[in-house]
């Protein structure tokens, strides 16, 4: 039962801003593979949705730029069932780590997820501030003192 939309041409520019959708999986037992449970995913060009619940239903969005890190993991039950988890690494609010446990084409949906959020960071000109590699130690004041090699004029 979907709820009543008060505003259908506002609805369908929020739908239209968030991109094609790409892909709709289901979370799954990992028993066989069947999809029976109250979680599913959303994957559209700018968006990630996450919508669970059966009584009361929850419904949660990730902004695709957002998704820094995606990795996939495969146990061998779920290498037998064809099913795999993908945790997103995001600066999200909401949710640090997004886990999507035992779903179909895993591999798939974690290079499109990856190939996405770089597209969006670019289109929105976000720059990840990340200290890759740097100890406390490395860091320098950086000022008229400091030339490019590295050395402190006195």
């Amino acid at each position: 039962m979907s709820p009543k939309i008060a505003n259908p041409e506002k609805f369908e520019e929020s739908k239209m801003s968030k991109g094609e959708l790409r892909y709709t999986e289901r979370s799954r037992w990992l028993l066989f593979g069947l999809p029976w449970t109250f979680t599913k995913y959303e994957i559209r060009d700018n968006d990630f949705t996450i919508i669970n619940g059966f009584f009361t239903v929850r419904e949660n969005d990730c902004y695709m730029y957002k998704i820094s890190d995606v990795e996939i993991t495969r146990t061998l039950l779920q290498r037998m069932a064809g099913l795999s988890t993908i945790t997103l690494f995001t600066s999200d609010v909401t949710d640090r780590t997004i886990t999507m446990k035992n779903i179909r084409h895993g591999r798939e949906i974690k290079d499109f997820l990856l190939q996405a959020s770089e597209a969006a960071r670019i289109k929105r000109r976000t720059v990840s501030m990340q200290n890759i590699g740097f100890g406390a130690g490395d860091i320098h004041d950086v000022d008229d003192a400091d030339d490019l090699s590295g050395h402190i004029d006195d």
